[in-house]
């Protein structure tokens, strides 16, 4: 193949004014946070709960990241998501199961680490018995918890 003449010429021209024009459109690298830049808030729902808005808002429309911890000990009731969402697992034992009750028989381990994907409507529970538990969110909002079981006796 021939690699010089004007055509030739011409075509390296015009690819690196592209790509000098490219890099010089980027306003900025993307947005980066170290652990200790990551701001935790405590749940006004749920006692113990702490929820830390990485990147987006859940209640807007787009994509977003949340982390939330959950302490030893909680059981999350039966509840769906009108969004789908994938989530993984950053420290302890997440206990995650399926179905419109609560039920201890079908729940599945996932240590740190696990990832999995709730589907869109899918109702689901969760629990930490082994102890504290932290996980990551991404979805694409708006999004909302709808709980498909009944609230127990005692405060979630």
């Amino acid at each position: 193949m021939k690699t010089t003449g004007p055509i030739f010429s011409i075509c390296a021209a015009l690819l690196t004014a592209s790509s000098v024009s490219l890099a010089g459109d980027r306003a900025s690298p993307g947005k980066v946070l170290t652990p200790d830049a990551i701001e935790w808030v405590s749940s006004s729902r749920v006692p113990g709960l702490g929820l830390a808005k990485i990147d987006g808002d859940a209640k807007k429309h787009g994509a977003y990241v949340y982390r939330v911890r959950f302490p030893l000990g909680r059981v999350i009731r039966a509840h769906r998501h009108p969004d789908e969402r994938s989530l993984t697992v950053l420290s302890g034992t997440w206990y995650i199961g399926w179905g419109d009750t609560y039920d201890p028989a079908r729940l599945m381990a996932l240590p740190a680490g696990g990832f999995y994907t709730e589907p869109a409507g899918a109702a689901h529970f969760g629990a930490t018995p082994d102890g504290a538990v932290e996980i990551q969110v991404s979805g694409s909002g708006p999004t909302a918890v709808y709980f498909v079981e009944p609230a127990p006796a005692r405060s979630e």
